[in-house]
């Protein structure tokens, strides 16, 4: 069974889950910044859709009050999650975009291979993981290129989607801050999120033999990251040429 320590995740906790930047540094946000926390994250097609919500649904019933997978939990392969000012988000999108249009993103041929999830208490945050390739690694490193210039220091929990309940998980604040280098290039381990279970539930799946398949992107897109890293609020989609 993978755990948050095999995964590099251990100063996350329950958080939902990509090559090293540029040498160039951030700049600090200044406290009259208006900073967002983004998510650049690619779009799977409906077999891995359809797959993770069969997932979700079980894990539902093990886990009543766990969390869909709709519109506010959309079922995603996160590039980068970084810092960024409001005033710059029409510039990410355009950077990122001309990095888009030179990589063959619904070429991309992935493989789901295994679950994992990260634990917290008598819960876990379950996903499925995605074997990691050249081309993949080759799309990250651009949009990494890409957001670098804009990117900013220090974010706090107001960068975030505020969450219905709670607080934003103080982790995730760090997380995002150190996504780059910490959770990229060869410690990149792509995934998409399935939802919440008892470990002991999941402990039970992950020992059972996962049946493996393949599926490609479909779109590219920008969200603003709510509580746990869910991509939460749509704010840009890519028009992929190729």
């Amino acid at each position: 069974m993978s755990t948050a320590n095999d995964l590099g995740l251990s100063a996350l906790a329950l958080v939902a889950l990509v090559i090293g930047g540029t040498n160039q540094p951030a700049a600090a946000a200044d406290k009259n910044d208006d900073v967002i926390a983004i998510d650049i994250l690619l779009q799977p097609d409906a077999t891995m859709l359809n797959r993770a919500a069969a997932i979700n649904e079980q894990l539902r019933k093990d886990f009543p009050k766990g969390f869909s997978l709709d519109a506010s939990h959309r079922p995603h392969v996160t590039l980068v999650q970084r810092y960024v000012r409001t005033g710059d988000l029409d510039k990410v999108y355009a950077a990122v975009g001309k990095a888009l249009d030179s990589a063959h993103v619904t070429s991309l041929k992935l493989e789901a291979f295994k679950y994992y999830y990260i634990a917290n208490g008598p819960l876990g945050l379950q996903g499925i993981v995605v074997k990691s390739t050249p081309e993949l690694l080759k799309v990250q490193r651009a949009v990494v290129d890409a957001v670098t210039p804009f990117v900013v220091k220090n974010g706090t929990a107001a960068a975030f989607v505020p969450p219905a309940e709670g607080s934003i998980v103080p982790a995730l604040v760090e997380y995002v801050e150190v996504f780059v280098p910490d959770h990229s290039g060869e410690h990149y381990m792509p995934h998409v999120t399935t939802g919440l279970a008892r470990k002991e539930y999941l402990d039970k799946m992950a020992a059972e033999p996962f049946d493996s398949f393949t599926f490609s992107p479909v779109g590219a897109a920008v969200y603003h990251l709510g509580n746990y890293g869910t991509a939460t609020t749509k704010l840009h989609e890519f028009v992929l040429r190729r």
